[in-house]
């Protein structure tokens, strides 16, 4: 595939090939993008704000549902292309795209709820006889990047808000797994005016430090790494940012709380898309008097799971992105296993396959729960009572999202007052996300809130607008 600027498609001499990870081939290639093109794609992006302007809520409205239907004629395949490009097991290829769907019809409705707000002038000195209202106006040109784990789903989060706030966009896709969010853009260019949708593809940093230093760019919504986060966040200037930099997510499992429940949906937490989510269970810190029944529980269902072809619609398991990312977990769960932790189930590799595997023995200070572990581990840390797995819930430098299983309404209430992160949630598995909710997390798990109507919220600057009266 190739680059979108100004509606043209754009190539270069130099492309990278994107390699499909369950057998390694060669699914297509991606021109690698200069600074001539990036400055070219900003250019186009910043002459198209007029354009995008003239255009009415009600027009907005219809282009963004318009791309929508066209987005659900093309779900196979896009969803193919996922699975290609990622490994991502196609039933989950296929759920992304349907809540990729509802995302682009939230954000078309929510293209027509742009409000302002009546400002009470008169309640300060000078005030009287002044009448003041505030609009909300676009910001311009917002540059979207995104990761390779939903790259549909996350690149859909930040366009389509910045399109129903009037803004132009930039999409740089992960050049791991670029092709399905290409597709996603071409469907949304095709329904506006020449240069309001534009895409770069090459090497993320060169591309973003380029875009990091022209002041034409108003806004960056990012979701990636720490380290490329507090980058952006240290050279962007004037520029509005939306930072979205992972999690350690906590699931804690109290001594009342319904085992099969909690553990039905940690098998889900901990292991979707062989565990490279941002908001997946990193940490199950489980009571001590039900850690024996809970550990049995979860190795039996983690022992049913299916590791293989991600085209197959019976595959739980798929491959992981690359081999190194394959060798980064395995050698992790080795460094735990030092340490004193204790292989339950699982811990098998191959190619790019990492088995899904429950570690107990877990202490909240080994890498494995230190860091974000993007692979299939479910490690359980045994605490003694609710006051201890708070503090170790609380003990990372991430706070995105949290979950708690307990049947007593105190404990759950002490628990999401206590528990530092963006989201947390009672008989639920940090896991869980609705394109709706906000979602954003605390430290650094980043800045700022995605879900529709709060992106475009973030996408618009306020204008106060008085008249004096007198």
């Amino acid at each position: 595939m190739d680059m979108l600027i100004n509606s043209e498609k754009i190539s270069t001499d130099k492309r990278l090939d994107i390699i499909n990870p369950y057998d390694n081939t060669v699914v297509d290639t991606i021109p690698v993008a200069d600074e001539k093109i990036v400055l070219e794609a900003i250019q186009s992006a910043k002459h198209a704000e007029e354009k995008i302007n003239e255009l009415t809520s009600r027009e907005i409205y219809y282009r963004l549902s318009d791309a929508c239907e066209d987005l659900r004629q093309q779900k196979e395949k896009i969803a193919k292309s996922i699975t290609q490009e990622t490994g991502k097991p196609i039933n989950g290829s296929l759920y992304e795209l349907d809540r990729s769907i509802e995302t682009l019809m939230f954000a078309a409705e929510e293209s027509k709820r742009i409000y302002g707000e009546n400002v009470p002038i008169d309640a300060g000195l000078g005030g009287n006889n002044v009448m003041a209202f505030t609009k909300k106006i676009p910001l311009g040109v917002v540059a979207a990047i995104t990761p390779f784990n939903y790259p549909v789903n996350l690149a859909i989060h930040k366009m389509a808000p910045a399109l129903a706030a009037r803004n132009t966009v930039i999409l740089k896709p992960s050049k791991e797994a670029p092709l399905s969010g290409l597709m996603l853009a071409e469907i949304l260019a095709e329904h506006f005016p020449n240069g309001v949708v534009n895409t770069l593809t090459g090497f993320g940093k060169e591309i973003g430090d380029i875009i990091l230093a022209n002041d034409d760019v108003n806004k960056i919504s990012f979701t990636g790494s720490v380290p490329t986060g507090v980058h952006i966040a240290n050279n962007a200037g004037m520029k509005k940012l939306t930072l979205e930099l992972g999690g350690n997510d906590p699931t804690l499992i109290l001594k009342d709380a319904d085992i099969d429940k909690a553990v039905a949906d940690i098998i889900n937490g901990a292991y979707l898309f062989s565990g490279q989510v941002c908001m997946g269970v990193k940490r199950i810190i489980v009571e001590n008097k039900i850690i024996d029944e809970f550990t049995d529980k979860l190795v039996k269902q983690t022992n049913k799971l299916n590791v293989g072809n991600p085209m197959d619609k019976n595959t739980d398991i798929g491959p992981l992105i690359n081999n190194n990312a394959v060798k980064y977990v395995d050698e992790v769960v080795q460094d735990a296993v030092q340490l004193g932790a204790d292989i339950e189930t699982g811990a098998k590799v191959k190619d790019n396959f990492y088995w899904p595997t429950v570690l107990s023995g877990v202490k909240d200070n080994m890498k494995i729960v230190c860091n974000e572990t993007f692979g299939p581990i479910a490690p359980i840390i045994e605490v003694k009572d609710i006051d201890e797995a708070i503090k170790i819930a609380n003990n990372s430098q991430y706070g995105l999202n949290a979950g708690v299983f307990t049947e007593n309404i105190h404990d759950a209430l002490k628990c999401v007052n206590s528990i530092e992160s963006g989201s947390v949630f009672v008989n639920k598995a940090s896991t869980f996300r609705t394109d709706n909710m906000p979602f954003g997390g605390f430290k650094y798990s980043g800045m700022g809130k995605e879900g529709i109507k709060y992106a475009v919220e973030d996408m618009c600057k306020t204008k106060l607008i008085g008249f004096n009266l007198n």
